[in-house]
């Protein structure tokens, strides 16, 4: 059978080049006894490639069984895996097959084996290498004929590394390695995988498919799903269940999307890693930025408190250093007379950092503070739109890479020029 084949037997969406690649091993590997390791990040479909190998190999009258290896308690792995007598510990009312047993002349799949403890890692190795293995409190060898497929998630020489996995096992577990890509490798796939989630969906609610807008299939494809073709699953039913319009456009599509926790990896991968000297500048102007608007919004609230403190609290009133400096600056810098002679008339300062209540306590008016925070506001959000639409005209109007430029995901960088009503 080729590549297309096997995909419309098993139900596999997708033409990229690693999902190609990877079913053609499997399909090469399958006629052979030979032990086969699927590695992937978690989502990616690693289960439907030990299926593909079974089903095109001498063994496919046999039995198939599947281990999630990391589901089972460590004190029961061995008794699942390779069987135990009777009495061989409490509860073991009568003698019992293990999968390595029942299995015999068929494959048996070890998903999440990373998982396994270290004494079962020991016995499994035995079986890879001689074909044999005991039943847990027997003393009795039993042969066994079972072709193994593992798969992990896990990054393997990081286990061997910190003494949680076996060298030699992983060797004989990995005699063929098949690596499945993650769904961010493969964007040309995701729409496809979308519209069979949806149409699969559809007919189970019995309901009309979703569909995306153009603008809402570029968000779909930009985005880099952590946790791929289950994510992704993942949402298209929630939409389909929650969302009464069936034309899904890019705002609400974002609104089931969640933040994109790489941005930030991204733009330190750029900073460090960066050749050019020109990356470097922009990046650290940008961190500039964003510092500077930070701190000062920092200290506006901060004078807000102490403000609200000077003008209602009755007696000595502490101030830290950095509070020190910043009223230091606003009796420089104030321009209005009324201002300063509110203050002044109010507090005497002191050399021991306090100010002596000389009057009755004055309430503040609210409608000032709130006049304050209106202006705070208006003046961060003008800073806000302006790098955004610099970020834009830099990129000619593309906002994947406006968004890299700001250190943003794509999905707020959509709801800011919304809001800001940005064309």
């Amino acid at each position: 059978m080729n590549v297309q084949q096997i995909k419309q037997r098993f139900g596999i969406i997708g033409n990229a080049p690693f999902l190609n690649r990877a079913i053609e091993v499997a399909i090469q590997v399958a006629p052979t006894d030979i032990s086969v390791l699927v590695t992937g990040e978690s989502g990616t479909g690693k289960e439907i490639i030990p299926q593909v190998i079974h089903h095109l190999s001498a063994r496919k009258h046999a039995g198939y069984i599947a281990v999630n290896c990391g589901a089972i308690p460590e004190g029961t792995i061995d008794s699942e895996l390779f069987g135990h007598e009777k009495g061989a510990f409490t509860g073991a009312s009568g003698s019992r097959k293990g999968y390595f047993e029942e299995a015999d002349g068929g494959t048996i799949f070890l998903d999440e084996v990373a998982e396994l403890p270290m004494q079962t890692q020991v016995r499994l190795l035995r079986v890879l290498e001689t074909g044999e293995f005991i039943r847990v409190g027997s003393s009795k060898v039993i042969k066994t004929n079972v072709r193994v497929v593992a798969a992990t998630n896990e990054n393997m020489h990081e286990a061997i590394r910190k003494g949680k996995f076996r060298e030699d096992l992983l060797y004989r577990l990995s005699t063929v390695p098949i690596q499945l890509p993650p769904l961010r490798e493969r964007r040309e796939d995701v729409h496809l995988l979308f519209r069979k989630f949806a149409a699969d969906f559809s007919e189970k609610y019995r309901m009309p498919a979703i569909k995306l807008t153009e603008r809402a299939v570029r968000v779909l494809n930009e985005y880099q799903w952590p946790g791929n073709i289950r994510q992704l699953k993942n949402i298209v039913e929630q939409i389909s269940v929650i969302e009464k319009d069936r034309e899904i456009d890019e705002d609400k599509l974002s609104f089931y999307l969640p933040l994109n926790t790489n941005a930030g990896k991204d733009l330190a991968i750029i900073g460090r890693n960066s050749s050019s000297d020109d990356s470097l500048n922009e990046f650290s102007d940008r961190e500039l930025i964003y510092k500077f608007l930070f701190d000062m919004k920092r200290d506006l609230n901060e004078l807000k408190k102490l403000v609200v403190e000077i003008l209602n609290k009755d007696g000595d009133i502490h101030l830290t250093g950095r509070q020190k400096d910043i009223l230091n600056d606003i009796y420089t810098d104030i321009s209005n007379d009324d201002s300063r002679k509110l203050l002044e008339s109010g507090k005497t300062y002191h050399e021991e950092n306090t100010y002596k209540e000389e009057r009755e306590p004055t309430i503040v008016d609210s409608d000032y503070l709130e006049h304050i925070e209106v202006e705070e506001s208006l003046s961060l959000e003008e800073r806000e739109k302006e790098l955004i639409i610099k970020a834009l005209e830099k990129h000619n109007g593309k906002r994947k890479f406006a968004a890299k430029e700001l250190g943003i995901s794509e999905r707020t960088l959509y709801r800011k020029i919304k809001e800001y009503n940005l064309k």
